[in-house]
């Protein structure tokens, strides 16, 4: 066989991002390229970039470096990779760049630059193709895009208008994942209870879920926005159907801000939605992030979001300092906040939270809860996470004397100990594994 082509990848940003690596991966992987999980000696380097804010962009210019100094051809692609001049202007020998999606421009750009595999070489994969997560966990892209026009977002700019994923599409990808082993798995899009709305044969969020529940993992919903698409996803969490944990991207609560930011709700409204939702699912864990510091925050309507964290006793919080993103409406606004009292606000903020999750965690302690285990360390210490726990984003739990477990197994865990945002515990009872099931 003659020479194949080798590619290596460095994938950036957020897990939307990292599916859409795994996706052109799959379609080199078919054409006959070899992906190399280190990308020193690769013939070529495609970079996944990520280039929604200020530190995001600092990061995918690193990366670029990095890669031009080990690899002869370097191919940028994904959020950055639509400001062609820009990333050109600093590293004019990249050689060539794509923006988000274009995975058909990158093949082409491959095939000029280090030449097509043999035909031998090529490939047919299973429907989810290659995974960069954990055997036991996997993401499920079930939209593009996005239909809402935050002022400071632009991905709608970058990755068009609300595309749907087609139903039976996305159920044989699940059901191939559940027979590769998948046991966990996690829906995303830019706004997953936009989804089906754009479709012909109209579909729903809580329709896909229900049927994906058929498949019996544990499913678990991101980027969940405040609406009756919300309301139908807690009361399948309450049938057990869905994972109970809520990632709702609320972003502020001040009805001034929230305006300026062209996003809807109040504070009054949301914790009457955070009540019923409790109400209807008890066992709810919810998740959010906020910006500190948009243009024209007031001290007062930052306090009118920390009366907000008080009141909702959220589960897990994220804060960024406001940024400015390149083509944003929100960086023309007036009352910019100075850099030093945006930091400031977001470190009042996670220390008020901070306590919060402290004490929403001693809450847990002497429970029994079930724990997917996603990794064993050397000194035999298992590290898991339970249904309230997201990979990466969320908090862990280590369980000493573990080493007779293995990631993707499903483990009884007493919790024992906790600081504000990750817990301990022992197995309970007998270290077998118990029978996965969601219900």
């Amino acid at each position: 066989m003659s020479h194949i082509p080798s590619v290596g990848f460095i994938s950036l940003g957020c897990a939307k991002n990292l599916y859409d690596t795994e996706r052109l991966s799959s379609l080199l992987v078919s054409l006959g390229y070899r992906i190399e999980s280190s990308y020193e000696n690769c013939d070529a380097v495609i970079i996944n970039s990520c280039g929604f804010i200020e530190p995001a962009i600092e990061e995918s210019l690193d990366a670029i470096s990095q890669a031009l100094e080990a690899a002869p051809v370097v191919i940028v692609t994904g959020c950055l990779g639509s400001r062609a001049d820009f990333i050109l202007e600093h590293y004019p020998q990249v050689q060539a760049v794509h923006g988000p999606g274009r995975r058909a421009a990158v093949v082409r750009s491959l095939e000029r630059l280090i030449g097509q595999p043999p035909m031998e070489a090529r490939v047919q994969l299973e429907p989810s193709g290659v995974l960069l997560t954990p055997v036991h966990y996997a993401y499920l892209k079930i939209a593009e895009g996005c239909r809402h026009h935050c002022s400071f977002c632009i991905i709608p700019q970058l990755r068009g208008q609300l595309r749907s994923r087609l139903p039976e599409t996305l159920y044989a990808e699940a059901s191939d994942l559940k027979r590769r082993g998948v046991r966990e798995l996690l829906l995303i899009a830019q706004d997953s209870s936009d989804y089906g709305l754009d479709l012909k044969e109209r579909s729903s969020l809580s329709k896909l879920c229900r049927s994906l529940a058929d498949l019996e993992l544990w499913l678990r919903v991101h980027y969940v926005y405040p609406s009756p698409e919300a309301d139908r996803l807690v009361e399948l969490m309450a049938e057990g159907l869905v994972l109970p944990y809520l990632d709702l991207p609320l972003q502020h609560v001040s009805l001034p801000i929230l305006r300026s930011m062209k996003r809807p709700g109040n504070l009054e409204q949301m914790l009457q939605n955070i009540e019923r939702w409790r109400s209807l699912c008890p066992d709810l864990t919810i998740r959010s992030t906020f910006i500190t510091g948009y243009p024209g925050e007031t001290e007062s309507q930052f306090e009118e979001l920390l009366d907000f964290l008080k009141a909702a006793r959220l589960d897990r919080v994220g804060c960024f300092p406001y940024s400015e993103v390149s083509g944003a409406a929100a960086n023309e606004l007036p009352q910019q906040v100075p850099e030093e009292i945006k930091e400031e606000r977001a470190e009042r903020l996670m220390q008020l939270q901070a306590q919060i999750s402290y004490d929403k965690l001693e809450e847990r302690m002497g429970t029994t809860t079930q724990v997917l285990i996603d990794y064993v360390s050397e000194d035999h210490e298992a590290i898991g996470r339970s249904k309230y726990e997201s990979p990466e984003v969320d908090g862990i739990i280590s369980i000493a004397e573990g080493g007779s477990l293995k990631p993707g197994d499903l483990v009884k865990v007493r919790l024992t100990a906790h600081d504000e945002h990750d817990l301990q515990g022992e197995l309970a009872d007998a270290p077998e594994p118990i029978q996965f099931s969601t219900r």
